[in-house]
């Protein structure tokens, strides 16, 4: 991370005309400042602002930046990096990036220029898939629920591939052939969910089909809306499985506002356990996933990467669990 001094060093000038250039104060020719502010631009320098005041401050703070905070899963996950974090002595900041890499940006930012101590990210599809210009910011960081490439970081999530196939296999094993899916658009996870869906159909000779395969925004009005699509088809599945907590309140939605029995016209599945999967009737067959263990393991990794920069990148794969219910028409 560049310094104020590497930015007057280059501009030729003393570190307190860049800071009177940065505070927009006057008194400084127009030559000057434009030649500050083109090295600015150049080195991508963002000015440190408790470093500013407070140059020795080390923060006890913590950044977690979220897709969703109205999903489940990263409630879940947000408690499990708060308890983690409090036992250790440090605090929780919570952004939601909302899937926006923009958003994400400024968020990443922030965290950098308040000078947190490190960052636990969820982050959106751009950014998994051009992680270089985030790694170089240079923060402690732990990277949970998606796989990024082009960088070492700190990695926690489940296996995707593995979990889907698991979901579907269970619902092509009790009788199942038109099975219809959901998943999460702009995000990694639901590319993976659906390879696992994929190879599920695949390994029992079934093909997938684009009329009952579909993505949308990992959002309750999204999942009520797709669903109904699915069911208005001239030949609709005869299961639907969804990638997440929010898609499967849509779908639940809009299987009861069509009067569709669940199991016996439709049956029912998705990702994530939730305090009202179990509560509705059908109680709902579902993945779960580790979100607890998820939140603390990468609050405990991060930590260790702060107190230890130096260390070797780990990546950890967390098991999921099939919790079989009613929704497909079978209970263990």
């Amino acid at each position: 991370m560049f310094k104020i001094k590497d930015v007057a060093d280059a501009a030729g000038v003393s570190t307190a005309t860049v800071s009177r250039v940065l505070a927009n104060k006057p008194h400084v020719r127009q030559e000057v400042k434009a030649r500050v502010m083109k090295v600015v631009k150049k080195l991508n320098y963002r000015p440190n602002r408790v470093a500013r005041s407070l140059r020795s401050q080390k923060s006890s703070i913590i950044g977690l930046i979220v897709s969703d905070i109205e999903n489940p899963f990263f409630q879940q996950v947000g408690r499990a990096v708060e308890d983690a974090a409090h036992e250790q002595g440090y605090s929780v900041m919570l952004c939601n990036n909302d899937e926006d890499p923009d958003k994400e940006r400024r968020y990443l930012h922030l965290i950098r220029d308040e000078n947190l101590a490190g960052i636990i990210l969820s982050p959106t599809r751009h950014t998994a898939d051009n992680f270089s210009e985030t790694a170089e910011l240079n923060i402690p960081m732990v990277v949970i629920d998606r796989r990024v490439s082009d960088a070492e970081v700190d990695n926690i999530m489940i296996d995707n591939v593995q979990a889907a196939e698991t979901i579907t296999t269970h619902l092509i094993e009790h009788g199942y052939r038109r099975i219809g899916a959901i998943f999460g658009i702009g995000s990694t996870t639901g590319r993976e969910r659906r390879e696992g869906f994929v190879q599920a159909l695949k390994a029992h000779d079934l093909q997938p089909s684009t009329d009952w395969v579909k993505y949308a925004n990992p959002r309750e009005d999204d999942g009520f809306d797709t669903t109904l699509k699915l069911l208005q088809l001239p030949d609709p599945p005869e299961a639907i499985l969804t990638s997440n907590s929010l898609l499967a309140a849509g779908a639940l939605r809009a299987l009861r506002e069509s009067k569709k029995t669940i199991p016996e016209e439709v049956a029912f599945a998705s990702f994530d356990e939730t305090t009202w999967a179990k509560l509705v009737l059908p109680a709902l067959t579902v993945i779960k996933q580790p979100t607890y263990e998820i939140g603390r393991t990468a609050t405990e990794l991060l930590i260790n990467r702060i107190q230890d920069p130096t260390r070797s990148t780990r990546e950890v794969t967390l098991k999921s669990k099939l919790i079989i219910r009613q929704s497909c028409g079978c209970q263990k």
